[in-house]
């Protein structure tokens, strides 16, 4: 049902400004600028090995992005949205019904780009109640996928390792992400007190913390991007002014991450080097 992880969603205020900002955090430029007419907003797309990160705002004079402009006033700029890739969205929308899961029919869309490319894709939306307060989607894309421009330097961040969701109930993540949306868990396991979940698609990780306090709503929590050089990702990211933690050794054996805590648009960021999941971009992977 579901092929890929397709996009994270930030929004924000002024894509102009904060696609100057990711251009700084992941150290490539954007892959797509544009906007979506019937929305009434404007995008930038950074196109990494195995998902997408979308910045998205309101247009400069647009009506229609009246609900993005309410998020933003009350919530601030952060992550708002995690999107699936699926290639029959009729069917996914059915599979989900069928399990139990509210969702919309697929709904056509399209995103006009500023060299005047047109690109088309239908979404499949999860209902708030069944997405335990998150909004998640789905997507099947039309026509060429989205490609980085150019091979990212190895200080420059090559994938999305993961995102992280709180949860006050491991049994409703569980029967969401799993007997759900279908999507494999790898690990069920209790790290320095906490329960954790680990779901995987398209080879990125959904890292779900149980928190008994959390209440009935479930939280995006952060990201996680990968690079194949640690040090020179400290380095390039302390040069560009973003401050940033000093390299430490992570969870996860032989891993070593920073933290960045500027720039990143609200949305607590993570840099980690993990030489078990290198990406071969082999010629830009494309999402």
């Amino acid at each position: 049902m579901l092929t890929t992880f397709d996009h994270v969603t930030i929004a924000v205020n002024e894509v102009d400004a904060a696609s100057g900002a990711y251009e700084q955090l992941l150290g490539s430029p954007p892959s797509w600028r544009g906007e979506h007419p019937d929305l009434g907003t404007a995008g930038a797309l950074f196109a990494l090995a195995n998902a997408v990160v979308e910045l998205v705002g309101p247009g400069a004079d647009a009506t229609a992005a009246t609900g993005l402009r309410e998020w933003l006033d009350a919530r601030g700029e952060g992550l708002q949205a995690l999107a699936f890739g699926t290639d029959d969205a009729a069917r996914c929308a059915a599979t989900l019904r069928e399990r139990g899961i509210r969702a919309t029919p697929p709904q056509p869309g399209e995103a006009l780009g500023a060299d005047g490319v047109r690109r088309r894709y239908q979404t499949v939306d999860l209902s708030p109640r069944a997405a335990r307060g998150l909004s998640l989607l789905v997507v099947e894309r039309e026509g060429p996928a989205l490609s980085a421009s150019r091979e990212p330097a190895p200080a420059s961040a090559d994938a999305l390792d993961h995102v992280v969701i709180r949860t006050s109930d491991a049994e409703a993540a569980l029967a969401l992400y799993g007997r759900g949306l279908g999507l494999r868990l790898a690990l069920d396991r209790e790290v320095r007190g906490a329960r954790m979940l680990f779901f995987r698609v398209g080879g990125v990780t959904i890292e779900v913390i149980v928190d008994p306090g959390a209440g009935l709503s479930d939280a995006f929590s952060g990201v996680a991007y990968r690079v194949r050089d640690l040090d020179a990702a400290h380095a390039r990211a302390v040069a560009a002014g973003l401050s940033a933690s000093e390299p430490r050794d992570g969870m996860k054996p032989a891993t070593r991450v920073f933290t960045i805590r500027s720039g990143t648009c609200g949305v607590p960021t993570l840099v980690l080097r993990d030489p078990s999941r290198d990406t071969a971009r082999q010629g830009a992977e494309e999402r």
